[in-house]
C-alpha cells in the first residue's frame, strides 16, 4: 500500500532541511562547548552535544543511502578532530547537495515499504532536522524558534503514517487495549486506532474525529512536538478518554525514539 502525499510539497521540504540545519548551527555554535552536557527537554539521558553529533551522523547516513540507493553498512558517526559543529555543517551541505540531485519522484531505496522514493528523504531529513533544531535550542536555553504550521502539520502526518502506522509494528509492539485517538490542529484531522496486534492511521473529516475516544488538539506546533515527546499535555487540549490519550502517548514513545 502506498503513503499518502505529504502536506507539504517536496521543495518545500529540501528548503526546511537547509532552513532548519542553519538555526541548529546556529544554536550549537553558541553553546559549545560549554553547554554539551545539558540535558534536551523530554528526552532523559540525551545531551545538547550527543543530539548535534547524532544529526551530522543521521545527514551522513542519509545521504550516503540516497546516493547509492541502498542502506549503507558504515558512515561517520563522529568528527575526528571534536568539531561536532564543523561536522554537521559538512553534513547538512552534503546532504542537500546530493537531495536536489534527484527528482523527489523517482525511485529510491528507503526503510518505509510504502515510499521508496527520493521524496521519502527529504520529507524524513526536514523533519528529523526541525526536531532536532528544537532540542538544540532548548537544551541551550535560547529562545525556540517557530516552526512553520503546514510544516508542523506535515510532521503530524509523517509521525503517525510513518512512525505510529509502520514502526511500532516493526519493532514487534503494539497496544494491549482497543482506543482510537483523534489529533486535530490547523484545520486537519487524524485518526490512530490502536488494538492488540497492530496500529493504523487515517486522515478524517472534523465528524469522524469527534467520534473517537478521544481528541487531542492544538496548535500545530504543539501538537508536533507533543507527539515528539518534547511538549508537555499542559501544551495541547485533551478531550474524551484520558487513557486513550495516554496511551496514545505510550506508544508514540518508542515508535519514535
Amino acid at each position: 500500500m502506498s503513503a499518502p502525499l505529504p502536506l507539504i510539497d517536496y521543495g518545500r521540504m529540501l528548503d526546511v532541511v537547509g532552513i532548519e540545519g542553519e538555526l541548529l548551527l546556529d544554536a550549537a555554535g553558541r553553546a559549545l562547548p560549554h553547554a554539551a552536557d545539558n540535558q534536551v527537554p523530554g528526552c532523559p539521558g540525551l545531551t545538547l552535544g550527543e543530539t548535534v553529533r547524532h544529526v551530522g551522523a543521521v545527514h551522513r547516513v542519509a545521504r550516503l543511502w540516497v546516493a547509492h540507493d541502498r542502506r549503507p553498512e558504515q558512515w561517520q558517526r563522529t568528527p575526528p578532530d571534536g568539531d561536532l559543529v564543523s561536522f554537521v555543517r559538512s553534513g547538512l551541505t552534503e546532504l542537500t547537495d546530493e537531495l536536489v540531485r534527484h527528482d523527489p519522484a523517482t525511485a529510491c531505496d528507503t526503510w518505509w515499504p510504502a515510499d521508496r522514493t527520493h521524496g521519502f528523504w527529504r520529507r524524513r531529513m526536514a523533519h528529523e532536522t526541525t526536531v532536532h533544531r528544537v532540542d538544540v535550542q532548548a537544551s541551550a536555553g535560547l529562545p525556540v524558534d517557530a516552526v512553520d504550521d503546514p510544516v508542523a502539520l506535515d510532521g503530524i502526518d509523517e509521525v503517525l503514517f510513518l512512525w505510529f502506522g509502520y514502526r511500532l509494528g516493526e519493532l514487534g509492539m503494539a497496544s494491549p487495549r482497543h482506543g482510537a485517538v483523534a489529533l486535530s490542529g490547523g484545520g486537519r484531522h487524524w485518526l490512530a486506532v490502536f488494538e492488540p496486534g497492530r496500529s493504523t492511521a487515517r486522515r478524517v473529516d472534523e465528524t469522524d474525529a469527534r467520534a473517537a475516544d478521544a481528541i487531542v488538539s492544538g496548535d500545530p506546533m504543539s501538537l508536533y512536538l507533543w507527539m515528539w515527546g518534547r511538549a508537555p499535555d499542559q501544551s495541547v487540549r485533551i478531550s474524551g478518554d484520558p487513557e486513550a490519550a495516554a496511551q496514545l502517548w505510550a506508544l508514540l514513545r518508542p515508535a519514535t525514539q
